[in-house]
């Protein structure tokens, strides 16, 4: 049997060392000299042994700096309380304090909270269309934001709006952003309060700007979220895509499961009821311009 290369079996004990705590998120490693004294290869040796975990997004390199492990933050993005916290934002009373999925996501107040943001009107290209049910060419307003953490920026978000629906309003005005409750309360503010939310999540590598704009580590992938807001059975907002990288954050989605001989999922193949069993089927779209429901 070939042995494994040497810069392999580097990478294979420094990956083990910093997954077991011994250089933990912001530690610097050995000098690419001491490094190679410690293991006795050369130099070429160890650099590529650490350009394999840079490109696995476990260290990076900074000018000066040397090479140190990556700070992962667990954000947690709950779909269901998020989204909760943007409607109670909507009706409550301007007193309280101002918060959006986002600061809820993040656990941070208003202060501590900033986007940028470039408003432009374009036509719906073939997909837009079709995710909101509308004409090819119909004129949309095109959002992208830049969304900030406590200074540092965490997400890129592309959302459209029918022009006609916005026009002459607020919410097409970028002064006024942020606006507390997000996208959610704009459109309860407009009489349309959303009533159902679909998303669909997908994986891709970031493109040049969305890495250089979130400061992406090399080898990093990104989560794409495609959503759809609806009000009734209007089709109000289509964002493609919030773009988060998936070192910093876990997607948690609850389901509720019908159970009993009644619920969709209550009766197995053979006819019984299920009891205290859910099958559940998740399905991930990667790289996939179709909307998954």
């Amino acid at each position: 049997m070939q042995e494994r290369p040497a810069y392999l079996l580097v990478a294979d004990e420094l990956r083990q060392q910093i997954q077991s705590g011994d250089y933990p998120p912001g530690a610097r490693l050995p000098t690419m000299e001491e490094l190679r004294r410690s293991y006795g290869v050369s130099e070429i040796v160890i650099r590529h042994a650490v350009s394999l975990l840079r490109q696995e997004g476990l260290v990076e390199t900074r000018r000066g700096g040397g090479t140190v492990v990556r700070t992962r933050p667990q954000v947690r993005r709950r779909a269901m309380e998020r989204y909760a916290a943007d409607a109670r934002q909507a009706v409550e009373h301007p007193a309280t304090e101002p918060r959006t999925s986002f600061t809820h996501d993040h656990t941070i107040g208003w202060r501590d909270y900033r986007l940028t943001a470039q408003y432009s009107e374009v036509p719906a290209d073939e997909e837009l269309a079709a995710l909101f049910g509308a004409e090819p060419g119909t004129t949309l307003l095109r959002r992208h934001f830049v969304f900030y953490a406590r200074g540092e920026p965490e997400q890129i978000s592309v959302n459209f709006l029918p022009l006609e629906l916005v026009a002459g309003t607020p919410v097409a005005d970028p002064a006024r952003e942020p606006w507390p409750g997000g996208t959610l309360a704009q459109l309860a503010y407009l009489g349309h309060p959303v009533s159902r939310v679909e998303e669909s999540v997908s994986a891709r590598m970031p493109s040049e700007p969305e890495a250089r704009t979130l400061q992406v580590g090399q080898g990093v992938p990104v989560f794409a979220i495609l959503r759809r807001l609806i009000s009734g059975d209007e089709v109000l907002e289509v964002c493609r895509h919030i773009v988060i990288p998936a070192d910093r954050v876990v997607l948690e989605y609850a389901i509720d499961v019908p159970s009993g001989p009644s619920g969709n999922l209550g009766t197995l193949r053979a006819g019984k009821p299920a009891r205290g069993v859910a099958y559940v089927t998740v399905t991930f779209c990667a790289l996939s311009p179709v909307f998954c429901t």
